[in-house]
């Protein structure tokens, strides 16, 4: 049985110690963050910056291991070429691996995007509804 969530939750990265209002986006297939900065490094690894509010004022830097290339139709229409990491969801008392595209997303409301991957048969998106399963006002962020 799928969890009910609205148009706009807030989620957690137990791995990276984090806190994000998220868009759930039936609409787009895979997930993306908002980073700053993205360099990839030797071993297949990569350092990016998360954009923890549109102001920029709280950045955080983490380095992860790089689980898929992949070309990406943003939602303007353009292919641009992605790297994506795997880690942990935390929503609404669900637990589960998901994979997000490491992205530029400075001129979009939401820090991050969940997309249809991410969602799978645990959720199902009530899109008239904003925040069903968690509160509309939380702390952005643990650190």
């Amino acid at each position: 049985m799928s969890m009910i969530i609205g148009w706009r939750e807030w989620v957690e990265f137990p791995e990276w110690n984090l806190k994000f209002k998220a868009k759930a986006d039936t609409g787009a297939k895979s997930s993306a963050i908002d980073c700053a900065e993205i360099t990839e490094l030797p071993g297949n690894r990569v350092r990016f910056t998360v954009r923890l509010d549109r102001k920029e004022k709280k950045l955080i830097t983490l380095e992860e291991d790089i689980c898929l290339r992949k070309r990406v139709r943003s939602s303007t229409g353009h292919p641009t070429d992605r790297l994506f990491v795997e880690t942990t969801l935390h929503l609404a008392g669900i637990e589960k691996k998901i994979v997000v595209s490491l992205v530029c997303r400075k001129r979009m409301i939401h820090r991050l995007l969940l997309g249809r991957e991410a969602l799978g048969n645990d959720f199902l998106v009530n899109s008239s509804v904003d925040h069903w399963a968690t509160p509309k006002r939380g702390k952005k962020t643990k650190h």
